[in-house]
C-alpha cells in the first residue's frame, strides 16, 4: 500500500495561535476540495451504483460495513432510507464494529478483528443476492477488510469508500471507490474530509438506487413515510402540484389512500 493520505501532516500549523475567523476560514478551504475529489472518483461510483440496483432490483440488499465514523455515517445513511422512500427496514442495513454501542460511543479495539464482521454480516443471513459496501477512510480496518474478504469467498458483491489509493478494503472490494481528499485539517481527523467525502458518496449510491429502482417521480419523494406534520403538509403540497386539486381534497386523498403515490396515481385514474 502507498503511503497513507489520510494520515499525512495537515497543510496548516500552529493551529492553536489562529483566531476563530482563521480556523473557520481554513476548515473552509479545505472542505472546498472534498466535492472536486469525489468528482474525479464518478467512474467508480457509477460501477458501484450499477452493481448496487443489479442487485436490488432482484430482490437483494444493501449492507454498509464500518468502523468509527465511517460506520455511523453508514448507519445514519441506512437509518433515513424508509422514510424518504417508503422502503422496508432491512433493505438498506448499516453494521458497525461494537455494535449498536458503537454508535454513540467509541469501542476500544472494536475494528481490530478480523472475524467478527463477517460474523456481524452472518447474523442477518447476508448472501451472494446482496452487495456489501466496506467504509474506511484509511482503507486499512480489519473488522471491514475481514468481511469483504469473506463476503468474496462466498460469492457476495463487495465495493468500498476509502480515502487512500490501493488500500487494502479496495484489494478486497470488487467495486472499490477511492476519494482522496488530502491532509486533514487536523492530522490525522478524518471525521474531517474524509467522512463529508464518505457522507456525499454515500448519498450519491442510495438516492441514485432508489431513483433508478422507481422511488422517486419527477424530483419527489412520492413513497415517503409521513412520519409527522411538517412530511403530511409536504405530502399534500406534492399532491396538489401533482393534481392540480385544492388543498382540501388533497388532504382527503392523501388521508384516504396513505401516499403520495397512491393519491396522485387515484385520482389521475379517476379524473
Amino acid at each position: 500500500m502507498e503511503k497513507r493520505v489520510t494520515e499525512s501532516t495537515s497543510n496548516y500549523d500552529n493551529l492553536e495561535k489562529m483566531s476563530v475567523s482563521e480556523l473557520l476560514t481554513n476548515i473552509n478551504r479545505e472542505d472546498k476540495t472534498v466535492p472536486l475529489a469525489i468528482e474525479r472518483s464518478l467512474s467508480q461510483i457509477e460501477n458501484l451504483i450499477d452493481c448496487v440496483v443489479s442487485k436490488m432490483s432482484t430482490g437483494g440488499r444493501l449492507f454498509y460495513i464500518g468502523a468509527g465514523t465511517s460506520g455511523r455515517l453508514g448507519i445514519v445513511d441506512a437509518s433515513e432510507c424508509p422514510p424518504t422512500y417508503g422502503v422496508p427496514h432491512g433493505l438498506v442495513m448499516g453494521i458497525i464494529a461494537g455494535g449498536d454501542t458503537a454508535i454513540r460511543k467509541a469501542v476500544e479495539f472494536a475494528e481490530d478483528s478480523e472475524i467478527e464482521g463477517w460474523k456481524d454480516l452472518l447474523e442477518h443471513n447476508v448472501t451472494d443476492k446482496d452487495v456489501v459496501i466496506g467504509i474506511s477512510a484509511s482503507g486499512t480496518a480489519p473488522y471491514v477488510i475481514g468481511a469483504l474478504k469473506s463476503c468474496q469467498e462466498n460469492g457476495i458483491a463487495t465495493g468500498c469508500i476509502a480515502c487512500n489509493v490501493n488500500s487494502p478494503m479496495a484489494a478486497a472490494s470488487d467495486f472499490p471507490v477511492e476519494v482522496v481528499v488530502g491532509p486533514e485539517f487536523v492530522t490525522g481527523s478524518t471525521r474531517m474530509k474524509s467522512g463529508t467525502a464518505q457522507k456525499l458518496v454515500l448519498n450519491m449510491i442510495t438516492t441514485t438506487t432508489m431513483v433508478k429502482l422507481g422511488k422517486v417521480k419527477g424530483n419527489k419523494m412520492v413513497d415517503m413515510q409521513l412520519s409527522n406534520n411538517k412530511l403530511v403538509d409536504r405530502g399534500v403540497r406534492m399532491i396538489m402540484e401533482e393534481t392540480g386539486a385544492e388543498r382540501s381534497i388533497a388532504e382527503q386523498l392523501l388521508k384516504e389512500h396513505g401516499s403520495v403515490r397512491k393519491a396522485v396515481d387515484n385520482y389521475l385514474a379517476d379524473s
